[in-house]
């Protein structure tokens, strides 16, 4: 099937969701899950191959992000039913005038239409956005990279028998069969068949969606996330933040690639830094870039003229020494992808100045930076992380999928 014709699919689909019940669509989402974990040997035998032509060619924290497991498709099929179970945006009433000769205005929140989703290696992305896109009324076209295309087929065909057994189109998901640029080009231009396109992955996608798109696009977040260590901070929560934001999974987008240190602590903290993230770990230790102040504290590799404007996606952790919280919010603004940003302090103004004079979607006191995700914050799952800041911020959930049109009531009003 070309892109034109899958997309003319999903135009006719988008008439015939807006007419289906909130609960349809929650039968079709549990449907979708329990489809989703009784095709698991099928998907992890599609996966497998990914993982096959894959390795080799891309680093080993890519292959992790890659891979699926029973218990990472459980887990899919768990933030599915965690989305059947929130409550619908579509309908809800946002505001409400009554004229004084009784015209009655609702503002009403009503699902975007056709939602296009362009992704790289991340097959779990495959279900998220199917499940988010269903529950706010929305059609959903998934555009996968050629590197997970087999996972995503399989994820896809299951969730499409899920929706099927309820008795709801199979047209309401579908997947991309072409996975080169062209394809993704047809996404960017197909005026009057996407509604919204969200690009998910790396810098060069993004930057080719935003530049290139005639539809409305959401920019997504690179994400050179930044910790601050203040010089009032408890060192110990520091380190074991720090360890947890640039460790604890490095591929993603919400993973620490910058910590800054005030001048006052780095001769104390900076060594305990080293011996937790590189000569305590035996297996992956993280590879400190060092600017000149923290390269006299510690060894490390001096920084290049890039590594404070790079996503690493890697055990690469860039290291600054500053003078104080207003040098930190000067640094973290000026090299920022506005993704996610943390302090580590015991000052209660150095965190109201540092939360007020950060400019990112999600600013953190005293926790980690991995939390700016959907499911953490309650939205069941994610399309996306918006770093921008019209119409979506954030983590875009259910409420970032819908728009809003007027309803007005009246009894023979002219004007």
């Amino acid at each position: 099937m070309t892109t034109l014709e899958l997309l003319k699919k999903a135009k006719s689909a988008k008439a015939e969701l807006s007419l289906v019940s909130v609960e349809k669509i929650n039968d079709g989402l549990l449907a979708m899950a329990d489809s989703l974990v009784a095709a698991t040997e099928k998907i992890l035998e599609a996966n497998s191959k990914d993982i096959e032509k894959a390795r080799g060619t891309v680093s080993d924290v890519m292959i992790d992000r890659l891979s699926l497991s029973k218990e990472r498709i459980e887990g899919m099929a768990q933030g599915i039913r965690e989305v059947a179970a929130l409550p619908s945006p579509v309908g809800k009433v946002l505001m409400t005038t009554e004229r004084s000769d009784g015209l009655l205005i609702e503002k009403t929140a009503v699902a975007l239409g056709v939602v296009a989703i362009i992704y790289e290696s991340r097959p779990n992305v495959t279900s998220d956005a199917a499940a988010l896109a269903l529950k706010s009324g929305n059609v959903c076209v998934l555009r996968g990279g050629k590197e997970a295309h087999a996972s995503a087929a399989a994820i896809v065909e299951a969730l499409q028998d899920g929706l099927e057994n309820v008795g709801l189109s199979r047209d309401l998901v579908l997947l991309v069969e072409d996975t080169t640029r062209a394809s993704a080009t047809e996404l960017m231009t197909a005026d009057g068949y996407v509604d919204l396109l969200i690009p998910r992955g790396g810098k060069g996608l993004i930057n080719a969606c935003v530049k290139n798109a005639t539809v409305p696009c959401i920019q997504t977040g690179t994400g050179i996330c930044h910790i601050y260590v203040d010089g009032s901070a408890d060192l110990d929560m520091a380190v074991n933040i720090i360890e947890n934001a640039k460790t604890s999974r490095p591929s993603v987008c919400n993973a620490e690639e910058v910590c800054v240190v005030d001048s006052k602590i780095a001769d104390k903290f900076l060594p305990m830094l080293k011996a937790r993230l590189v000569d305590e770990r035996t297996e992956n230790p993280v590879e400190l870039r060092l600017d000149e102040r923290a390269a006299k504290i510690i060894d490390g590799t001096p920084a290049g003229a890039d590594d404070f404007d790079t996503e690493f996606l890697d055990y690469i952790l860039a290291v600054k020494v500053v003078d104080g919280v207003d040098e930190a919010i000067e640094h973290i603004n000026t090299h920022s992808t506005g993704h996610s940003e943390a302090i580590i302090t015991n000052d209660a103004d150095a965190a109201d100045k540092f939360t007020r004079g950060i400019d990112s979607s999600s600013v953190y006191v005293n926790a980690s930076t991995r939390f700016t995700d959907g499911g953490e914050f309650g939205l069941g799952c994610e399309m996306g992380i918006s770093t921008q800041k019209l119409h979506a911020r954030g983590p875009m959930g259910l409420q970032e999928l819908t728009t809003y049109k007027y309803i007005i009531r009246g009894n023979g009003h002219i004007r």
